[in-house]
């Protein structure tokens, strides 16, 4: 059964826009905890953008359900994960230009440094998941860098259209079966709505998807508590008979 990880980062940017203290992401993760949430998601950016040290400093002491900190593998927030001992590292790429992660790692061009982030990450026990594309080169190189988990990037089938939705979640679909068989745990992310999470979720071997946009705006008709229920509805009863792009 596929969990579902909350990603809140969406509510600091509301938050930044003012440089006040509300929204408060700390309090909202409670509630996204009641309706359903397996995990909170933050991504804490060198810039500071939204989410702030501190509001990882106070989900690790509140938070009950899992804690997954997205990061550069850079020393400085190295040491943040090494310090606040989150329940999973997420290494992303990150620019300062983008408006959200916009791909997967390039795992080949930097072997060395994300070796050297795992091995300082995993020295404290603390596990290691790549946010990378569905390509089974960069899949091949997460296992001999020794993580244990990959994030697959769904944005290229969260963007496609009708047509082309059927080769992405096919990509997504070889690449989840390649892991697993590497002995690779598998989550997913990135541009996942209610609209299209469900043929993601009935994806065998998947075990968890990290979603937060799609939620935070639903949050704004019905409440976060109540748009966390209904995604996780969706993510834990998937219907499997789907079929993307069949117009009859």
């Amino acid at each position: 059964m596929t969990s579902l990880g909350v990603n809140i980062d969406h509510i600091a940017n509301v938050r930044e826009a003012r440089q006040t203290v509300e929204p408060d992401p700390v309090p909202m993760a409670l509630l996204a905890e009641l309706g359903g949430a397996d995990g909170i998601t933050v991504h804490l950016r060198e810039d500071r953008r939204h989410i702030q040290d501190r509001d990882v400093k106070l989900l690790r002491q509140t938070i009950r359900c899992r804690l997954n900190l997205e990061m550069a593998a850079t020393e400085e927030m190295i040491a943040i994960a090494l310090e606040i001992k989150p329940d999973m590292v997420t290494l992303v790429p990150e620019k300062r230009d983008e408006v959200t992660t916009e791909g997967g790692l390039d795992i080949k061009n930097n072997r060395l440094v994300l070796y050297e982030a795992i091995k300082k990450l995993n020295s404290e026990n603390i596990p290691v998941s790549l946010f990378i594309d569905p390509d089974s080169e960069q899949i091949q190189i997460s296992k001999e860098l020794k993580a244990m988990w990959i994030e697959l990037h769904t944005g290229n089938y969260a963007n496609a259209d009708w047509k082309l939705q059927p080769k992405e979640l096919a990509r997504l679909i070889e690449a989840t079966n390649l892991a697993c068989d590497l002995g690779l745990r598998v989550n997913a992310g990135h541009g996942l709505t209610y609209q299209n999470v469900e043929a993601v979720a009935a994806i065998p071997g998947m075990e968890e998807l990290n979603i937060g946009h799609t939620i935070i705006s639903r949050s704004i008709a019905v409440g976060l508590l109540e748009a966390v229920r209904e995604m996780k509805n969706l993510v834990k009863n998937p219907r499997r008979d789907m079929r993307i792009g069949n117009q009859t």
